[in-house]
């Protein structure tokens, strides 16, 4: 799907390639666990404890039917935006994203989304693209019906990695 590293932008969001320059953030990130309560067990990013492997590695090992950006606000690193799950014979990608606890509420996540929709649509022959969030997360499904997604599923079982399985709802646009 991807035979570049796309860079989406709009004002003051840049989505882009992470870097190395990007290592100390990236481990706030990843280490709190507020961020990713809602999240399943066995993302990229939290695959390796060295974030320099992970950042390394983020265009080679998941690069074919998926890809992890960077989300920058006013220059500065605030989260992760998420391709994965590309179908080619489906026209189909799956979408997601997570920021910084200090960057919730700004509108940052909704206009990463907008970006990343505009983009899959407007540049790729994508023409469904699906999100899944758990139910209690209602912050994210805010910012899918913002972005014009529809609830199809709710509270299907899934194994997000956890003990038991997780109670998500299932978004397409």
């Amino acid at each position: 799907m991807f035979s570049e590293i796309p860079c989406l932008y709009d004002g003051r969001i840049v989505i882009g390639e992470i870097t190395e320059a990007d290592t100390e953030p990236l481990k706030e990130l990843i280490g709190n666990d507020n961020v990713y309560k809602y999240l399943p067990t066995f993302l990229f990013e939290r695959k390796y404890e060295d974030i320099g492997y992970v950042i390394s590695h983020l265009y080679t090992e998941c690069f074919q039917e998926s890809i992890i950006l960077g989300v920058y606000y006013d220059g500065e690193f605030c989260g992760i935006a998420e391709l994965y799950g590309f179908r080619d014979e489906y026209h189909k990608i799956s979408v997601g994203y997570r920021l910084l606890e200090r960057f919730w509420g700004k509108g940052i996540a909704t206009k990463t989304l907008s970006l990343m929709v505009k983009y899959l649509y407007d540049e790729t022959d994508i023409e469904i693209i699906t999100a899944s969030t758990m139910v209690e997360n209602e912050a994210s499904a805010n910012v899918l019906r913002k972005n014009g997604f529809d609830l199809v599923v709710h509270g299907a079982q899934e194994d997000w990695g956890f003990d038991k399985p997780s109670i998500v709802d299932k978004w397409i646009r």
